[in-house]
């Protein structure tokens, strides 16, 4: 059975971050406030689907992001502390999509949303995909 058939719905990962001067807005260029910069928030949620992936792919594929729809909700200042989450809803075949949430957690437990989304990816043969990339 290959790597793909066995990705099922379900499987989760995530990261977390301590907001520094480099994830803000203003050190991204895309804005001028020194709050998580959405480049950034992104970068989280994305990096939540790897981890939900990781070991779980036959040696040689990887997956790559085809698409995100990414609703950035809330500011969290430097120092705060977030965490982003993926979920794999859908696997059709070597399309992967996940939802994922970015969380702020607050300082007395709970915590809230700050950024919600989907984020679909597809598997591919490392070593090709990086060939063709080239040209």
């Amino acid at each position: 059975m290959s790597d793909i058939e066995e990705l099922r719905a379900g499987l989760t990962g995530e990261v977390r971050l301590e907001v520094g001067p480099a994830d803000t807005a203003q050190a991204l260029g895309s804005g001028d406030v020194p709050v998580l910069g959405t480049p950034r928030v992104l970068a989280l949620a994305e990096e939540a689907t790897v981890a939900a992936l990781a070991g779980r792919l036959e040696p040689g594929r990887t997956t790559v992001g085809t698409s995100v729809s990414l609703r950035h909700l809330a500011a969290s200042p430097v120092g705060a502390r977030v965490q982003a989450r993926a979920e794999l809803r859908e696997a059709d075949g070597r399309r992967l999509v996940f939802a994922v949430e970015v969380e702020q957690e607050a300082a007395r437990g709970g915590g809230r949303v700050v950024a919600d989304g989907t984020v679909e990816r597809v598997v591919v043969d490392r070593e090709r995909f990086t060939a063709s990339a080239s040209g």
